[in-house]
C-alpha cells in the first residue's frame, strides 16, 4: 500500500505541475493576445492617418517619396521603433527607424517579411534584445478597395506594460496553481479509495487465473503422479533457472504460466498409456505425443491460458533436432521451453513416481549433464549445475505447505498482486 501511495502521490505531483504550466502558458498568450490588439488598433489608426489617395498618386508617378516619407515620420513618432512603406508593387518607398532603435532595427532585420506581403493583416511576436516586439502587415486599400501598398510597423512593448504582463501571469499562475493544489489534495482520498477498490479487484482476479493453472495443473498431475507437488516443485526450479540467465518479467510469467500447465493435454491420454510402468510401444508413444497438440487446443481457448503456449508445445523439443512435435533445435526452442525441459527431467528424475523411485541427486545430475548438447541446451545446464544441490535441498525437506508458500511468493513478485 506504501508503495501504492507513493505512485499516486508521484502522478498526481507531475499531474499538478503539468496543469500549472499549462494554466502559465495559457495566461502568457490571452495576455500578449491584449497588447496584439493594441497594436492591431495602431496600425490600424495608422491606415486611417495616411492617405491612401497620396500613395496612390505616388503609384502613379504624381506624389513624390518625400511626401510619403513626411507621413511616415508623423506615424512613427511616440508609436512605432520602425515604420516601412511599401508601394503595390511590394516595392519599399521609404524606411524609417526611431532614434536608438537602430540596433532593434538590425537584429529584426533577419526577420523581416517573415510573413509574406500579402492581402491580409499579418502580425508575429518576438523577444528581441530582452525587449518584448510586434511586427504587423497592413495592406492599404482605396476607398474603391484597390490594394495602393503595405504599411509595416514594429512595435515595442514598454517596460510597464511587460511588466503588467509578467505581473498578471505571475498572479494568474499562483492563483491556478493553488487551485489545482486544493483540488488536488481533496480528489486524493477519494482517488486513493477507488484505486485501492480497484487493486483489489485485480487481485481478486489474478489470484482466480492462478487458482486456474492450479486446477488445472494438478488435474492431470493427479493422474500421472498422484500428487500435484511436482509442478509446485518444478515451477520453482523454473523460476530459479529464469532468474539465473536474467529473463524478463514477462519472459519470467510466461515461463510460470507453461510450468504449471506444461502437460495439461495429457489429461486426453487414456490411463492405461499415461500410467504404463513400462517402456510405450511406438503406437502407444505415437499416442502420448499428442498431449502437446491437446495441450494447445486447451489453453488457445483462453487469452491468459496462452501465455503457456511456448512451454506447452517446445518442451519436448530436443537441443539437436530430435525432439518433437516440431523437430526444432538450438535457439529455434523458445528459451522458456528450453529451460523447462531441464528442470522439468530434473525434477521427474528425483522424484517418486507410481513406477519408479526417486533418483539421487548425483545421478540426476550426472544424466542431465550427459544430456547437455543433445537433450537440454548446454549453457542453460551449466547455469543450472551451479545452484540445483542448493535448491533441490531445500525443495526436499520442505513439505507442500512451505512449497506452495515459496512459490506463492514467487508468483506475487512477477504477478503483483
Amino acid at each position: 500500500m506504501i508503495n501504492i501511495r507513493k505512485t499516486l502521490v508521484i502522478r498526481l505531483f507531475w499531474t499538478w505541475l503539468g496543469l500549472s504550466s499549462l494554466t502559465a502558458g495559457l495566461v502568457y498568450y490571452f495576455e500578449t493576445e491584449r497588447v496584439d490588439e493594441k497594436v492591431l488598433a495602431l496600425a490600424v489608426a495608422a491606415e486611417q492617418q495616411l492617405s491612401v489617395e497620396q500613395l496612390r498618386g505616388y503609384n502613379q508617378g504624381e506624389v513624390s517619396a518625400a511626401q510619403i516619407k513626411a507621413i511616415a515620420e508623423e506615424l512613427g513618432r511616440g508609436r512605432f521603433a520602425v515604420v516601412e512603406i511599401y508601394d503595390r508593387h511590394k516595392q519599399k518607398i521609404v524606411e524609417l527607424v526611431g532614434q536608438g532603435r537602430e540596433e532593434l532595427e538590425h537584429a529584426l532585420s533577419a526577420q523581416a517579411h517573415a510573413f509574406p506581403l500579402g492581402e491580409e493583416i499579418r502580425y508575429e511576436k518576438y523577444w528581441v534584445l530582452d525587449e518584448f516586439v510586434l511586427m504587423v502587415l497592413l495592406p492599404l486599400r482605396d476607398q474603391a478597395g484597390q490594394l495602393q501598398g503595405y504599411f509595416e510597423g514594429v512595435f515595442v512593448a514598454d517596460a510597464e506594460t511587460v511588466a503588467q504582463i509578467q505581473q498578471d501571469v505571475l498572479s494568474s499562475v499562483l492563483i491556478a496553481m493553488g487551485v489545482i493544489l486544493v483540488t488536488t489534495l481533496v480528489l486524493y482520498p477519494v482517488i486513493l479509495s477507488l484505486n485501492r477498490e480497484l487493486i483489489e479487484n485485480s487481485r481478486k482476479i489474478l489470484r482466480a487465473n492462478l487458482e486456474l493453472l492450479e486446477v488445472l495443473g494438478s488435474a492431470i498431475a493427479k493422474r500421472d503422479s498422484d500428487t500435484n507437488i511436482h509442478n509446485y516443485r518444478v515451477t520453482l526450479y523454473a523460476i530459479a533457472l529464469g532468474e539465473a540467465v536474467a529473463m524478463s518479467g514477462e519472459e519470467l510469467r510466461r515461463l510460470i504460466v507453461g510450468a504449471f500447465l506444461h502437460d495439461v493435454g495429457k489429461i486426453g491420454i487414456s490411463d492405461n498409456i499415461l500410467l504404463k510402468p513400462g517402456r510405450l510401444s511406438e503406437d502407444e508413444f505415437r499416442v502420448m505425443q499428442q498431449h502437446v497438440n491437446l495441450g494447445i487446443d486447451i489453453i488457445n481457448r483462453s487469452s491468459w491460458l496462452a501465455a503457456a503456449e511456448d512451454v506447452v508445445l517446445c518442451h519436448h523439443e530436443k537441443f539437436n533436432g530430435s525432439g518433437y512435435p516440431r523437430g526444432l533445435k538450438g535457439e529455434e526452442i523458445p528459451r522458456t521451453a528450453r529451460v523447462f525441459a531441464i528442470v522439468d527431467v530434473f525434477d521427474a528424475l528425483t522424484s517418486r513416481r507410481p513406477y519408479k523411485e526417486p533418483f539421487p541427486f548425483e545421478r540426476a545430475m550426472q544424466i542431465i549433464q550427459e544430456d547437455a548438447g543433445s537433450h537440454f541446451d548446454p549453457e542453460l545446464v551449466a547455469r543450472f549445475s551451479a545452484f540445483a544441490r542448493e535448491i533441490h535441498r531445500i525443495l526436499s525437506e520442505a513439505d507442500e505447505e512451505a512449497i506452495m508458500a515459496m512459490l506463492s511468493d514467487k508468483s506475487q513478485h512477477y504477478f503483483r498482486f
